[in-house]
């Protein structure tokens, strides 16, 4: 008996180490399809661009499924917004609102009853998205006005930048979601 429980053990914990390859991989992905995203979209308003990473960190984050991979995409998808940011020294404020932003998403997913139909979770997902890329835009701008100055009064840039973004990424963020939910069968 006592055998037939460790190989019951061992099962479960390749089967856990198993699900954690596929989460961290699709997490890889995610943050992958959201630099190119990131690198081809051009400058809108005074050389700031939208933050399409975003939509796909969310994604990775649910995904993830625990906070130490919701941790862990936040700081790598922050460290890809550095490299690529046009903000005059945004590479700060970039590492810093994807860690926060990701750490809000995965708190607000955490909240959302597993009893939701599937229609359901994703419109609270683009939900989620929305605010996500709200705070994660006011942490940007926050940070970098402390540490840099902003090319443009802080309100125009949340108006210019971050509300549009973040009704980008309410679409993207929900289309993502349902095309990972499909093809992934997370």
């Amino acid at each position: 008996m006592k055998k037939m429980n460790s190989s019951m053990m061992v099962a479960g914990e390749m089967a856990a180490k198993k699900l954690e390859t596929k989460t961290l991989a699709l997490s890889a992905i995610m943050i992958a399809i959201g630099f190119v995203l990131h690198s081809v979209t051009p400058p809108l308003f005074f050389g700031i661009k939208p933050d399409f990473l975003l939509a796909c960190l969310f994604v990775a984050v649910i995904a993830g499924g625990n906070y130490k991979n919701a941790l862990t995409a936040g700081v790598v998808a922050g460290i890809v917004a550095a490299l690529t940011t046009g903000f005059p020294g945004g590479q700060i404020p970039s590492i810093f609102d994807k860690i926060i932003s990701a750490t809000a998403v995965y708190f607000m997913v955490r909240m959302i009853p597993e009893s939701l139909g599937a229609s359901a979770k994703v419109l609270v997902f683009a939900i989620i998205s929305f605010v996500g890329t709200v705070v994660s835009g006011l942490v940007f701008l926050g940070t970098a006005l402390m540490l840099a100055g902003l090319p443009a009064p802080f309100g125009a840039l949340v108006v210019g930048i971050v509300l549009p973004t973040a009704a980008a990424n309410m679409v993207m963020g929900a289309l993502i979601y349902k095309l990972q939910v499909k093809f992934l069968n997370f």
